[in-house]
């Protein structure tokens, strides 16, 4: 409404502009007055015309018709405000108002040829007019159509957008969960054993550093992908070909944690490869989060059609879990959603939590 309103005055300019050409076309044929008030009718409708398309171009149909059957002269100009109508009409109204549109700018012409029908050299005229009434009808409504388009193409890349900012929240909050809660745990015991175990506090800050490290460069490389002109954009993004080195940091932290493959491994679509690791990485770091002392396993089976990964743990199981906890677990379902995967999670009937991701091999979407 905003952008109709920013182009009224130009539609008004237009309306002015047509109307004193047409009036003025008529002072030297000394025509009664009612004649001006038509011919103003034919043209200065033109400044509503994106407010009210369909009324103006029935007024403008019906004032050329009505100074056509009392034997008005014709402005040179005459039409031009009835084909503005119809554009206008046919590009922003609904197809079936815009027919209503034509077949009032067609009544209109169809008039003009029987008031003249006697002269047969009208015939060239009569099909001109024919031809720039439907021309006006079809550019709006391709013009509509391209618009429509238009706002379609719109809206999908703004959902591309959210989606994507959606993604790499998931994916911060991935890092950034990992990451601190390591960093926390042997921050803690290199402050236990400080002054006990200086060796063990040493490591402990080691590990601290690394994986301060690891998560800073991981941001990094999520990151640049907002800034696709910088060379570090193009960087890969982890994947279950890394799963070695989560596991190292995990047991770093005195978490014992086993891995199994089943299956000769299968290359993945790059974002579901991504998926599978995250959906590691984020269960895992539940197990140390929020499991006590636990042992974890993680399951690797390449499917004949489907990757399956299981992390299991015999910890506490749910019960004391968090919401934050919660809200990971749907965090990890949407995603594996988005690559067509069923996530599953809850606690094990003989203790502890299982989580579960299957997901089929189809391409990246």
């Amino acid at each position: 409404m905003r952008g109709i309103l920013r182009s009224v005055p130009v539609d008004v300019v237009l309306a002015v502009a047509l109307t004193v050409l047409a009036v003025a076309s008529l002072v030297d044929q000394h025509v009664p007055w009612p004649a001006y008030v038509l011919t103003g009718l034919g043209f200065a409708p033109v400044a509503l015309r994106q407010l009210l398309p369909l009324t103006i171009t029935v007024v403008m149909g019906a004032a050329l018709v009505v100074g056509l059957l009392l034997g008005y002269p014709d402005s040179p100009t005459g039409g031009i405000g009835l084909l503005i109508g119809l554009f206008s009409v046919a590009l922003l109204r609904p197809w079936p108002i815009a027919v209503v549109a034509l077949v009032v700018a067609l009544a209109a012409l169809v008039t003009n040829f029987v008031v003249l029908v006697g002269d047969v050299h009208k015939w060239p005229v009569f099909g001109s007019s024919m031809l720039q009434v439907l021309t006006a009808f079809g550019l709006g409504l391709s013009t509509s159509r391209w618009s429509r388009r238009m706002e379609r193409l719109a809206e999908q890349a703004s959902r591309a957008v959210a989606d994507e900012r959606i993604r790499i929240a998931h994916e911060l909050h991935d890092v950034v969960a990992h990451h601190m809660s390591v960093i926390s745990l042997q921050a803690g015991v290199a402050e236990y054993v400080v002054d006990s175990d200086r060796n063990a506090a040493r490591e402990a800050l080691v590990i601290v550093g690394d994986t301060s490290r690891s998560a800073l460069a991981e941001m990094r490389r999520l990151l640049a992908v907002l800034r696709v002109d910088e060379p570090d954009s193009t960087q890969p993004q982890p994947g279950l070909s890394e799963l070695d080195g989560l596991l190292d940091r995990l047991r770093a932290t005195g978490l014992p944690v086993t891995l199994a493959v089943t299956g000769p491994p299968r290359a993945l679509s790059p974002g579901a490869d991504l998926c599978a690791y995250r959906v590691a990485q984020e269960s895992l770091t539940n197990v140390l989060k929020h499991a006590g002392p636990a042992a974890a396993r993680l399951d690797l089976d390449y499917g004949e059609r489907t990757l399956t990964l299981k992390i299991t743990d015999d910890g506490r199981g749910a019960k004391v879990r968090p919401a934050g906890a919660a809200r990971g677990i749907v965090g990890m379902r949407e995603r594996a959603e988005l690559y067509g995967g069923v996530l599953t999670a809850g606690p094990r009937s003989g203790g502890g939590f299982a989580v579960v991701l299957r997901l089929p091999y189809v391409e990246d979407v």
